[in-house]
């Protein structure tokens, strides 16, 4: 696996196989995202429009939405509403504007109540053209107000003025009179456009008041992360998590899976590879305590990152697999041969291999096999922990039954050197895994007993003398 290429299969096999686990951590993230949900308030927020009568740039819009949400403006909406225990400062974290199209300033503000949320946002919106009225000159200098109406009158009185010269200039009989009055009206033609093109820049510069577009609306719901948001988002990242932690500990996993590699940390030959019938059972380890409980109740006392099991044939197929690895110790045996079945202890799969492989050794040592010569087979379990491996006692050495992916490099070679301390040579590995067993084809042959037989710490029945 730690070399293996992360696959949509390998996904849907964490999903599978610890899909208790995976259950239990998505129910404790749920929890977790409740009880975020329950420190933070729930918020709903809700918007105000404001239109900007008459012709605006861009700039100005923004100067406006500035405005807006400024300290003058947030202090007089905290001061309207009274709410006890907010005031200004509280008050801007909960308030923003932006300019939309159309010169409309969009004033939102959250509460942690809609009806709050829709109060604030008004109150924003009406402090804000009231202060605008303001700083346009809504409420100016009386001075500065009156003085168009004083250049009206000087403007008259000019003109009234001009009148009286072209009258005392006389009724035109003259060359000189003439050229006068024709002067004086055009003086009196000029200073009028004078005036009106001031009053047409004076209304230019006077923009409309601005007017809020109606209440803001009530919000219909609250504002992301809601509580459910939190509780299925805390579900999912746990369930996240966990995949991601069995695929690193996947990555970063020495265990070794094949048979080369197995023989090689043991520094012995592969006899052969032998099928344990059965399912995800099969892998689980037997034993007690709180510890295999706790573990077999969160569904992590199988290994997941292990292939699932193939088809394998009928128990003829299986038997003869056993068979031909009997055969080729009795090959490499001197007699007697009598030999130490190491099993690491936890392996449930090459446990179950290891009593196979004793029954059928018992068979084959029967009287009426036609095979010549005993092979007595003594089954032990080792820690891999703590290996150690029962002293020479007339065996002719070790072989080593595991089961793919499940023992390290160096937990092989400690259960190697236990066996060379005791003095027995490591003769031979024989590799276990599972297989889906298949209805038994009917032969024409007997079948011999295969009820497996386990010794441990003992002889094999029927076995040792």
């Amino acid at each position: 696996m730690s070399d293996d290429t992360i696959r949509l299969v390998t996904i849907g096999r964490i999903l599978r196989r610890r899909g208790r686990l995976l259950t239990i951590l998505a129910v404790v993230g749920a929890l977790v995202g409740y009880g975020a949900s329950l420190l933070i308030p729930p918020r709903y927020t809700t918007s105000a429009s404001v239109l900007l009568p008459g012709a605006w740039e861009e700039r100005e819009l923004l100067t406006q939405a500035e405005i807006a949400t400024s300290s003058v403006v947030v202090d007089r909406a905290a001061a309207a509403l009274g709410w006890a225990g907010v005031d200004g400062i509280e008050l801007r974290d909960r308030v923003t504007a932006k300019a939309a199209d159309g010169n409309i300033i969009k004033i939102s503000g959250t509460a942690d109540t809609p009806e709050r949320a829709q109060r604030l946002s008004d109150t924003v919106a009406e402090e804000f053209v009231t202060f605008a009225a303001q700083i346009m000159g809504d409420n100016t200098d009386p001075e500065a107000a009156a003085r168009p109406e004083a250049l009206r009158q000087s403007v008259a009185k000019t003109t009234h003025r001009i009148n009286e010269l072209a009258d005392e200039a006389g009724p035109g009989r003259s060359v000189e009179s003439v050229q006068t009055r024709t002067e004086l009206a055009k003086l009196r033609t000029a200073l009028q456009e004078a005036v009106d093109r001031l009053e047409k820049a004076d209304t230019a510069t006077d923009r409309p008041d601005m007017v809020v577009m109606g209440p803001a609306a009530r919000p219909a719901g609250e504002e992301p992360p809601t509580r459910t948001q939190l509780v299925g988002g805390g579900a999912l990242l746990f369930v996240l998590f966990a995949v991601i932690g069995h695929l690193a500990a996947a990555r970063v996993g020495r265990r070794l899976r094949t048979g080369a590699d197995i023989t090689a940390a043991l520094g012995s030959t592969l006899l052969g590879a032998v099928d344990v019938t059965g399912g995800r059972a099969a892998d689980r380890p037997k034993g007690g305590g709180a510890r295999a409980v706790f573990r077999r109740l969160l569904g992590v006392d199988v290994r997941w990152d292990i292939p699932s099991p193939g088809a394998s044939g009928d128990d003829e197929s299986r038997q003869i697999r056993y068979r031909r690895v009997c055969a080729r110790l009795r090959d490499r045996l001197p007699a007697p041969r009598r030999l130490l079945v190491v099993v690491p202890d936890g392996d449930e799969v090459a446990r179950r291999a290891a009593a196979q492989l004793v029954a059928e050794a018992e068979n084959d040592s029967s009287p009426d096999s036609s095979n010549s010569g005993l092979l007595v087979l003594h089954v032990v379990g080792v820690s891999v922990s703590r290996p150690m491996v029962p002293d020479r006692a007339g065996e002719s050495g070790a072989v080593v039954v595991v089961s793919a992916g499940s023992w390290t490099a160096g937990e092989l070679a400690g259960i190697a050197e236990a066996c060379a301390d005791a003095r027995h040579e490591v003769v031979g590995t024989v590799l276990a895994g599972t297989v889906w067993a298949r209805p038994t084809r009917s032969s024409g042959r007997p079948r011999r007993a295969t009820a497996p037989v386990l010794a441990v710490g003992g002889a094999a029945k029927g076995g040792e003398r």
